[in-house]
């Protein structure tokens, strides 16, 4: 089972960057929470442990240590660029080859976000950033736009965008480790030849519906591209969760805004007792 450790940049009394009414830390912790939920929703075979999951401060040292002694099989830093700029980048360590496990991984990520979003190609870059350095696994940051740049700004500033952001992290890291779709939900391998028109009226659905689903802004699929043509996307369907060892259902309740006796209705449960790798729904 793949471990996939998901770090929302900065956070509590560290803001991060700043700029046109947004703070990094509430982008980051959105776009992360988005990136657990639709793994947990749409993909089996792995589990995620956060750095946070609220607006706390955790040090640098924390996080990493944190994902070393779970044994994080890949660390995803996630956050937002400042200084005038405009567009997407993301960094592996800057001591590791272009032909490094870390590397493919990047390229694998970089191929799916810029497929998401419509941000300006900044580049894959290096860097000897603490969570890079100090992470026992492949590790990847992500810088999401600048924060201080108004077109980037308004696009972080919408919801939808969001969850554009937030599937080609999703999806990235389902490529990486090969994640198998949940039960319950359907896909579709394209084909040569295929176009969403002709995969639509296969499964009975409009172009659009399909667009959403699995978070496309235009018309553009390749062979071997997996669809999602029944399923949960962002804001509808079921939020699941995967267990973590020392989890309690109370923990679970109040990280997902809901109650204990919810969670064990939607889950058919007579008492308390989880087990670590089960997944829940909480929503």
């Amino acid at each position: 089972m793949a471990k996939i450790y998901l770090d929302p940049g900065h956070g509590g009394n560290d803001p991060g960057a700043v700029g046109n009414g947004l703070q990094e830390k509430d982008v980051t912790l959105a776009i992360a929470l988005k990136v657990r939920n639709y793994l947990n929703t749409n993909y089996s075979g792995h589990s995620i442990r956060m750095s946070r999951t609220t607006d706390t401060a955790v040090s640098l040292a924390q996080r990493t240590n944190d994902a070393n002694n779970w044994g994080a099989d890949y660390f995803v830093s996630i956050h937002i660029n400042a200084g005038g700029g405009t567009g997407y980048e993301d960094y592996i360590h800057s001591n590791l080859s272009d032909s490094s496990t870390t590397a493919q991984y990047r390229n694998l990520m970089h191929e799916e976000i810029m497929k998401q979003v419509d941000f300006r190609n900044r580049g894959k870059k290096k860097a000897n950033f603490h969570v890079l350095r100090e992470s026992a696994m492949s590790a990847i940051l992500t810088e999401n736009g600048f924060i201080d740049t108004v077109a980037d700004a308004n696009k972080l500033k919408s919801d939808a965008y969001l969850n554009r952001i937030a599937l080609g992290h999703a999806n990235g890291i389902a490529r990486v480790f090969n994640l198998p779709p949940a039960g319950g939900q359907d896909t579709y391998t394209v084909q040569p030849g295929d176009t969403l028109w002709s995969i639509s009226r296969a499964f009975d659905m409009t172009v659009q519906e399909l667009k959403d689903l699995n978070g496309l802004t235009d018309d553009t699929i390749y062979p071997g591209q997996v669809l999602i043509v029944r399923g949960t996307g962002f804001e509808q369907g079921p939020v699941y969760h995967i267990v973590q060892a020392g989890e309690t259902l109370w923990r679970i309740a109040q990280e997902y805004e809901t109650t204990v006796e919810a969670i064990k209705s939607l889950n058919g449960l007579s008492n308390e007792t989880i087990q670590p790798g089960q997944r829940l729904q909480v929503k």
